[in-house]
């Protein structure tokens, strides 16, 4: 009996130590978000109805910290209100977001192990596509180095989608079978800088008699500078650049992918009251990104893993969700203006005039292209903070379509009237973005 009393005060005492040493916290987030969607990330034909419905991100995170430790964990349950009945026990909208383990390998140095968020620079490549409630996460392991300014940070990936005993074949659509990424950033002064490296591999396949007879990888690269800023004041300059190369698959036939991403802005902040936080910021500027394809050669740029949502409009007709992709590229030249009355409320309007790169001809396919204009979009938001953890966010936006437009889309009967609205409330005790795809 003495002998079981020893060995439980042991283990209460050694807990108790372990827990002193160590620190466990629980956080979590919680977003309820109502759309009306009448042509959102498609336009909408005569004939068809709009789409109004309720969807909610619920999200728990449990992070364990040690002395050279961090182990970090998120589970999420994302539906539209009524996608269940209301007595069923189990369905499938619960699901693991994160979970990594980091640890301290050096004074500046530490590996990240797992299922994690690749979320850098203004999140137009890598982004955790935060907007869409489900988010992106990647099984990658990272390996950092940081000191003061200077961080590289640089890693890969290898995706199976099974414990198979033999093959490795993977066959999940839109899908990097395997990727490897270096990234660097350093500051100097009012500049700061970022450039990056990834390449991924897709898996192809054909398949005859009912088994995969030709397999192998086709390798994409990306090289950009995501990040190039001056600060002079009150105004700042910024722009990036992002080159693509390699091949991708067109049918049986392997096509040379070339090309690219290009952006440049300027923002122009007015200080009116900085005791309560009163301001104003006008921001100018364009995006590239080129477009055009054959069978041998393909010219157009894909984002891939960035949170799309905060460019091109917050409708999402391009690049979004396969949106535009393989197509005739995109020139965006837009105005964003935001007026913050104080710290916890303002107001922000963005228009965007949108152009073709490549020609687009009519549904004759006579030999004269027709007018590059694609249309224009305004975007409304508002954004209003209640509490520490409570703010709520909205907007209206509204796309104006050309007969350009209608080509693209297949020469669809399309409605005049192209609009989305949304309403949504956040809850993020600990976290300081209170606002969620919002880019000024």
């Amino acid at each position: 009996m003495k002998k079981w009393i020893t060995i439980g005060l042991v283990m209460i005492m050694t807990l108790s130590y372990y827990s002193a040493m160590a620190q466990f916290s629980i956080d979590g987030q919680y977003i309820t978000r109502g759309e009306y969607r009448n042509g959102f990330g498609r336009p909408i034909g005569e004939g068809e109805n709009p789409a109004a419905f309720i969807a909610h991100r619920a999200r728990l995170q449990a992070s364990y910290r040690m002395d050279g430790f961090n182990f970090f964990m998120s589970v999420q349950d994302i539906r539209t209100w009524g996608n269940t009945t209301q007595v069923k026990l189990t369905d499938n909208f619960l699901s693991v977001h994160e979970a990594w383990l980091e640890a301290d390998m050096g004074p500046m140095w530490k590996i990240k192990l797992g299922r994690q968020e690749l979320n850098y620079d203004n999140a137009r490549f890598l982004g955790n596509l935060d907007w869409a409630l489900q988010a992106r996460a990647h099984d990658f392991a990272l390996v950092k180095y940081e000191k003061e300014d200077m961080k590289l940070h640089f890693g890969g990936g290898f995706n199976q989608e099974n414990q198979f005993l033999f093959e490795t074949t993977f066959v999940i659509p839109n899908q990097y079978k395997v990727a490897q990424m270096a990234r660097y950033e350093n500051k100097y002064g009012d500049f700061h800088f970022s450039a990056m490296f990834w390449n991924d591999g897709r898996q192809f396949w054909t398949v005859e008699d009912e088994e995969f007879s030709t397999t192998g990888v086709d390798f994409r690269q990306t090289i950009g500078l995501p990040t190039l800023k001056y600060q002079m004041g009150n105004t700042t300059f910024t722009g990036y650049y992002y080159h693509q190369l390699g091949r991708d698959r067109f049918g049986v036939e392997r096509r040379r992918i070339n090309a690219y991403n290009v952006s440049a802005q300027v923002t122009q902040q007015f200080d009116i009251n900085n005791e309560i936080g009163r301001k104003f910021r006008l921001v100018g500027g364009f995006e590239i990104l080129s477009g055009g394809v054959d069978s041998l050669t393909n010219n157009a740029y894909s984002p891939l893993y960035g949170t799309n949502h905060l460019f091109n409009g917050y409708m999402d007709l391009f690049y979004v969700g396969g949106a535009h992709e393989n197509n005739v590229g995109l020139q965006d030249y837009f105005l964003r203006g935001r007026y913050d009355f104080n710290e916890r409320f303002f107001l922000q309007g963005d228009a965007h005039l949108f152009y073709s790169y490549a020609s687009v001809f009519g549904p004759e396919g006579g030999p004269d292209p027709l007018s590059n204009f694609m249309g224009t979009e305004l975007d409304l938001s508002f954004g209003y903070v209640f509490t520490d953890a409570i703010s709520l966010q909205g907007g209206y936006s509204q796309f104006f379509h050309t007969d350009t437009y209608r080509a693209i889309q297949g020469n669809r009967n399309l409605r005049d009237t192209q609009n989305w609205a949304y309403l949504m409330m956040i809850f993020r005790p600990n976290m300081k973005n209170k606002f969620i795809g919002i880019l000024l």
